[in-house]
């Protein structure tokens, strides 16, 4: 019997992104197959990572040495307060594959092309590094990325959890992450101007992923509302929250592919 194609769907969320980690570390224990992936904002970072040929070993090595300094720096654009540039750099280190032609697994990531409205897939052809950091690209936080004449920015502005996409791939299994719909439950308000956009931003994405819980055959979410998206230092209890999600879900994940 001809086993159906699994997809992972990894969505955006900030540093709260370290919880992907944590699900790939599981899934990988547990030998659950990935034919294709999708990812939007740090799921397409995590995502472009796993499918360029690192393990979740790898990935959690990276995760774990990485700082803000390693993928933002001021902006001198008017229109935002950061620039992602050091995170090609970063990417150009770290993947050993950094073409979409040369990946080990089918993979694309997410943008939006604000102008035109409209969510832009990045797949099959060309370098993955600018294609990773439009899709990383929180307007107003990160300078938006110039690509084929087009201003690209986050795209989780129309797609936070890319399902259909990874549909689209050839995906017939959807796993999907979910690092939104937990919520915010910080304990005190942003004391920062990216801060405050960050949550804000999660505030109006948090119904639009809510929407999405059904078009995934398995919806992973993660218990990360105390985590705000701008915050490194809680790294270790993302991973560890992302691995306990994962968990929970395996047996269903293996009945759903076996049966």
């Amino acid at each position: 019997m001809r086993r159906k194609k699994i997809g992972l769907a990894l969505s955006g969320g900030g540093a709260r992104g370290f919880a992907h980690v944590g699900v790939l570390k599981v899934l990988a224990e547990h030998d659950i197959p990935i034919n294709y992936i999708a990812g939007t904002s740090i799921g397409s970072f995590v995502g472009g990572a796993l499918a360029s040929g690192m393990s979740a070993h790898d990935i959690e090595k990276m995760a774990l040495g990485i700082r803000w300094i390693d993928v933002t720096r001021p902006s001198f654009s008017p229109i935002a307060l950061l620039s992602n540039a050091p995170m090609g750099k970063f990417i150009e280190r770290h993947f050993p594959a950094r073409r979409f032609e040369n990946l080990k697994i089918p993979f694309a990531a997410v943008a939006c092309d604000l102008k035109a409205e409209e969510i832009v897939v990045m797949k099959d052809e060309g370098d993955i590094v600018p294609a990773i950091r439009a899709s990383c690209a929180v307007p107003a936080v990160f300078s938006p990325i110039r690509e084929n004449g087009r201003l690209l920015v986050d795209g989780g502005v129309m797609s936070l959890v890319p399902i259909d996409v990874v549909k689209a791939l050839g995906a017939e299994i959807v796993i999907a992450v979910d690092l939104i719909s937990s919520g915010a439950g910080f304990r005190r308000y942003p004391s920062t101007a990216v801060g405050m956009l960050f949550l804000s931003a999660m505030v109006m994405l948090r119904s639009a992923c809510e929407n999405q819980q059904n078009k995934a055959d398995v919806m992973i979410v993660p218990p990360i509302a105390h985590v705000r998206p701008d915050k490194l230092n809680q790294r270790e209890d993302c991973l560890r929250l992302g691995e306990e999600a994962a968990r929970a879900r395996i047996d269903e994940i293996k009945q759903i592919i076996n049966g």
